[in-house]
């Protein structure tokens, strides 16, 4: 089969399309024929390694797992044995970041148990830019960050996989929501609910005197402290990702400057679950929630897709189509 494939850490350049061994379901797996991919936060740091703990989990010199790739969606090609959750042709999406990646392939494997039935409103591109976002913003909103009805919640970071799936749930959950993200995004921030926006350009949101009851940190640049600032008296602080220097702080002060006052921060390592996958399939179905897709790539054109994740600047998820 086709697959999309890197032996050592570096630029997209290292990537290789090549033809590897097609794999077998084992017992309670599937085998997906792989419809489509998108493209997360996580694909780029284990590609780059340009932060070194993913040194230590993928490998310290060079990747033990040669296929990118969490987020899929696609149609079962066959089932091993023991699984009663789906039969072939079922259409299916999740997140299988569990086994290191792989779907940057024409298949992929994965126990039934982290899979749920694509909703049928929903592209393959569209489904595939569900499970690592939004399951993230899920929860960081309602498990590390216990939203509730009438708070006031900010979201650093809005525009992108994850903040624009956060937008989305937080006006579901009855908040009220702050984004904060670029001009050229505002109105886009605004389509999907928020009440106020912010154009982090010209404003410094822990700076200007308003307090929230929960900020979730998508895209963390300012101190730790400077969130703390921001933070109503019992508020929470979750941050999600951001860059090495606050992911850090967030790890390390997050704990001792939880210790005084009643504020909390933490950080949240999102992770797979085919019961909150169910949850948001709901919510998917009726229309209370969109993927919000930028850009869609050809499988040959892996490469440009993570150069333009890379930038930074991705109005929502990047997506790249099957291999065949």
């Amino acid at each position: 089969m086709k697959a999309m494939v890197y032996t050592k850490y570096g630029s997209p350049d290292v990537l290789q399309l090549k033809e590897v061994e097609k794999p077998t379901p084992g017992d309670h797996e599937v085998l997906i024929k792989v419809q489509a991919v998108s493209l997360n936060a996580a694909d780029w740091h284990m590609l780059t390694a340009d932060i070194f703990p993913v040194r230590l989990m993928s490998g310290l010199f060079a990747p033990h797992k040669p296929i990118l790739g969490l987020d899929i969606a696609g149609k079962v090609e066959a089932v091993g044995s023991g699984v009663n959750q789906f039969k072939a042709g079922d259409e299916v999406f999740g997140d299988i970041s569990f086994r290191g990646s792989g779907g940057l392939a024409e298949y992929a494997t994965a126990p039934e148990s982290f899979l749920v039935l694509k909703p049928a409103n929903l592209t393959f591109e569209q489904a595939a830019a569900v499970p690592v976002a939004a399951v993230t913003a899920l929860q960081g909103l309602r498990d590390l960050g216990r939203i509730q009805a009438g708070q006031k919640i900010l979201i650093n970071g809005a525009s992108g996989g994850v903040g624009t799936f956060a937008v989305q749930l937080a006006k579901a959950f009855g908040a009220e929501v702050t984004a904060v993200c670029s001009a050229r995004n505002m109105n886009q921030a605004r389509s999907l609910g928020a009440e106020h926006v912010i154009d982090y350009g010209r404003t410094d949101f822990t700076q200007n005197g308003q307090q929230y009851d929960l900020i979730l940190g998508v895209n963390g640049y300012h101190p730790i402290a400077a969130y703390r600032r921001a933070l109503a008296p019992e508020g929470i602080y979750v941050m999600t990702g951001g860059k090495p220097a606050q992911l850090f702080q967030a790890l390390l002060l997050g704990p001792l400057f939880s210790q005084k006052g009643g504020r909390k921060l933490c950080s949240l390592s999102a992770q797979p679950s085919q019961k909150d996958l169910v949850f948001l399939k709901e919510w998917l179905e009726t229309g209370m929630l969109t993927p919000v897709i930028d850009r869609v790539f050809p499988f040959v054109e892996t490469p440009d897709a993570f150069r333009y994740l890379g930038t930074g600047h991705a109005r929502g998820k990047v997506v790249i189509t099957g291999a065949a």
